[in-house]
């Protein structure tokens, strides 16, 4: 249709494809008027040329997060179970924060397991398992200096668990150790090392951490329902062993550690989850900033082709002039160090000019007046 290819270069590709889907059986003429409104909304929408919208962006998102609470959300009944939500969640991104608080993730499920066929079997093959988790009673023999480990077998039947694959795990943990069953105990002796009891004690406490089954670093699991549909909630993020089960629906399940998606998915992958994790947030306090703020703070983290919080390591450190780097924090380093160096500020920035009381390079600042004597 013609009035398609004529918006095609006047609007965005993606504008023009939803005004396609949205106007499908209409004719000709009203395809048109819905398209000069369209068009006249993005036209007005657009932002002026030098127009301060890194200041504009600070600003609404600042504004707002005065407002927020410092809250940790527990699930329900799950004492381990706990979210970074509010203020803290917000400084955790924007920081570029590699440790977080809490990490989790959201693990979507394939038909038919989304409508909850096997849901706790899989919830607990996921769950990390330790010794630990498995084990009644540690005795030490004095006389023959080892540690008998007596398994509990309802957990283990839970976890679909047997005495000779927890016997294969600790082999596998270190060769220090030298483990065999006996009536469906573990006995471990311990090889190379003085058969004191206060060696043998010190290697009965490292033993309890031994991985035995699940995915490393899932400490907690939580299937819940969502909508029509069950996913399971973790305590603790692994997006690159979750992904090679195959219940998993890769295309939907998410972490809140933008790290690990950068490190798995790439850069962009990690910009749009910048972005959703500050919009959840924003969202989850009753709060409404623009998504275009968001997204021009997310593409200044990313833009290098690696994620850099907003702070005198990350962004800030990337900054040509040293007065706007002198302005965030620590200024006599960084002007000691320019001037060590013998560094010039051509002052193309906002921050630099306002440092010298000069007119700054936006809005009627922006064009320069260039002469040409004859």
């Amino acid at each position: 249709m013609k009035v398609f290819d004529e918006y095609k270069e006047k609007l965005p590709l993606k504008i023009v494809e939803e005004v396609r889907e949205a106007t499908k059986g209409m004719t000709s003429d009203k395809i048109k008027k819905v398209f000069e409104k369209v068009y006249n909304e993005y036209i007005s929408s657009l932002i002026d040329a030098g127009e301060s919208v890194g200041l504009i962006a600070a600003e609404s998102l600042g504004e707002r997060s005065t407002q927020m609470t410092l809250n940790t959300f527990h699930f329900a009944g799950v004492a381990e179970m706990q979210v970074t939500l509010g203020l803290p969640r917000i400084i955790e991104v924007l920081d570029g924060r590699r440790t977080l608080a809490t990490p989790t993730m959201e693990i979507y499920l394939k038909s038919p397991y989304n409508k909850g066929k096997d849901i706790q079997k899989i919830a607990l093959s996921i769950k990390e398992t330790v010794l630990d988790d498995i084990a009644d009673e540690y005795s030490i023999n004095i006389v023959d200096s080892t540690i008998e480990i007596t398994l509990n077998k309802e957990r283990m039947k839970e976890l679909s668990l047997t005495p000779s694959a927890v016997l294969r795990a600790i082999t596998k943990s270190s060769k220090s150790y030298s483990p065999k069953l006996k009536d469906e105990r573990v006995i471990l002796k311990v090889k190379g090392k003085e058969e004191t009891l206060n060696e043998i004690y010190k290697v009965k406490e490292n033993i309890k951490k031994i991985h035995i089954s699940g995915i490393k670093g899932i400490k907690q699991v939580l299937p819940v329902r969502r909508k029509d549909e069950f996913i399971i909630i973790t305590a603790g993020s692994n997006l690159k062993e979750v992904f090679k089960l195959n219940e998993v629906d890769c295309t939907r399940t998410i972490t809140n550690d933008i790290f690990e998606i950068e490190s798995l998915l790439g850069i962009e992958a990690a910009r749009q989850a910048i972005i959703d994790e500050v919009s959840k947030v924003l969202e989850s306090q009753g709060l409404d900033v623009d998504l275009r703020h968001i997204l021009l703070i997310a593409d200044t983290m990313c833009v290098t082709g690696n994620i850099k919080g907003i702070t005198r390591y990350g962004v800030v450190s990337e900054k040509a002039s040293v007065l706007a780097r002198a302005s965030f924090e620590t200024p006599i380093r960084h002007i000691i160090n320019a001037a060590l160096i013998g560094e010039r500020d051509d002052l193309n920035s906002v921050i630099e000019n306002v440092m010298l009381n000069q007119p700054i390079p936006v809005g009627t600042g922006l064009p320069g007046l260039v002469t040409t004597f004859k």
